[in-house]
């Protein structure tokens, strides 16, 4: 697959002949350092892909209400793995294995050790900032050994952004803290002014916001989310200061294309909305370029398809399920799948002060086909990231006693 057909909005096709001689490879778990999970049954439906395929995640906290305080991230982590451990018993039973990932179509000896191992998938909590957070706030976040990130949402950037920030320059002693504290800051960089083309924007926020930020805090600790232009990557490639950002796979792989080809496209509408052919090659350069400060994020975030199939589609990309395949793909267009286990096992780890995974996953070069929809509960559906496509990697699991 050559990067034309990745990137110029038209679905993922068959493979040709292979960008890399490589038929299998192998790198550390990966971890996802962006991730929604929802909450109630939707999580249950979900959570199970995530932690097959990554040993840790950073958890999104816009829930209705949103996580604000320390008790609240403890309450959802515990729902989180509740969730994890339904699922995994109920994805022991044969009757439900054509409902799960591929990965579990297996030996039903290597499908339990699959699921058990998922158990250890680890959540990494984060804090909603709003306009009422306060440095003690901070301090007891700090603390908690629970709370690894806060995210900063501008006001109605995205969904459940309603109670985001109004007004970033007024939290300057709770970002000192944050700085004090080494608690990193996430960012959804876009600012929300009626008047600002949304497809500018991201650039424009960098502008107006984050060039001072990072100027007035030069020890914060900053994760640019899921960038989307040639602005945003050029910026954290010169950002003094501990700056990274994490990218997604459809940002990698399509331009905003992809949205409108042969009508309105809404499983391709997220936020940020994906960009010109541009801006998605700069991205894919950044991705592989080896530097430290760009590492894997999906950013799945996952809704009914009732809802993205709607007169007021609902904003994200549901793509847990295949995520390593989807990147494997724009890193293989790249001619970079040797810079791959880097990005999404290593760098991000190092970011926030841990240590890469010692468990090993493998991926065979072989076509597979994302699924039309999956199920999401209560009657519902969800279609998934280049739903219907060829990819040409298959996620195989773990590497382990199980094996084969």
């Amino acid at each position: 697959m050559n990067s034309t057909e990745c990137g110029g909005g038209n679905p993922l096709s068959p493979p040709g002949e292979p960008e890399s001689s490589a038929t299998r490879i192998e790198l550390p778990l990966p971890d996802d350092w962006h991730l929604h999970l929802r909450d109630g049954a939707a999580l249950r439906h979900v959570v199970l892909a995530s932690a097959l395929q990554f040993g840790r995640a950073i958890v999104m906290p816009n829930l209705k209400p949103p996580v604000v305080r320390c008790d609240q991230a403890r309450d959802y982590r515990t729902r989180i793995r509740e969730a994890l451990r339904a699922a995994v018993a109920t994805a022991h039973s044969p009757v439900t294995a054509s409902d799960q990932p591929p990965v579990l179509r297996c030996e039903p000896e290597r499908r339990a050790w699959l699921l058990e191992e998922a158990l250890r998938f680890e959540p990494l909590m984060t804090l909603y900032l709003t306009d009422h957070t306060t440095a003690a706030d901070i301090d007891a976040a700090a603390d908690s050994g629970l709370v690894h990130a806060v995210k900063l949402y501008p006001a109605g950037a995205t969904t459940h952004a309603d109670a985001g920030v109004s007004e970033v320059g007024r939290l300057g002693p709770v970002l000192e803290r944050m700085q004090k504290r080494s608690l990193p800051l996430l960012v959804h960089g876009e600012v929300t002014d009626a008047d600002i083309d949304v497809f500018d924007r991201e650039a424009v926020f960098i502008d107006r916001v984050l060039e001072g930020l990072r100027a007035r805090f030069p020890a914060l600790r900053i994760v640019f989310e899921h960038i989307t232009t040639r602005q945003a990557a050029q910026f954290v490639r010169q950002a003094e200061g501990p700056t990274a950002a994490t990218i997604t796979p459809q940002h990698l792989l399509y331009n905003r294309n992809a949205i409108f080809r042969g009508g309105l496209r809404p499983h391709w509408y997220c936020l940020p909305v994906l960009k010109r052919e541009v801006h998605r090659q700069a991205l894919l350069e950044a991705a592989v370029s080896g530097l430290p400060k760009f590492f894997l994020g999906t950013d799945s975030a996952p809704h009914a398809a009732r809802l993205k199939e709607h007169a007021a589609a609902c904003a994200g990309c549901y793509s847990a399920p295949h995520a390593l395949a989807l990147y494997a793909t724009a890193f293989e267009a790249a001619g970079a799948l040797d810079r791959l286990a880097d990005f999404a096992a290593v760098f991000g780890a190092r970011f926030y002060g841990l240590a890469p995974n010692t468990r090993r996953v493998s991926m065979l070069r072989e076509a597979s086909e994302v699924p039309h929809a999956l199920p999401f509960g209560r009657g519902n559906s969800i279609v998934p990231l280049a739903a219907g496509e060829h990819l040409p990697w298959r996620f195989e699991g773990l590497i382990g006693a199980a094996t084969g």
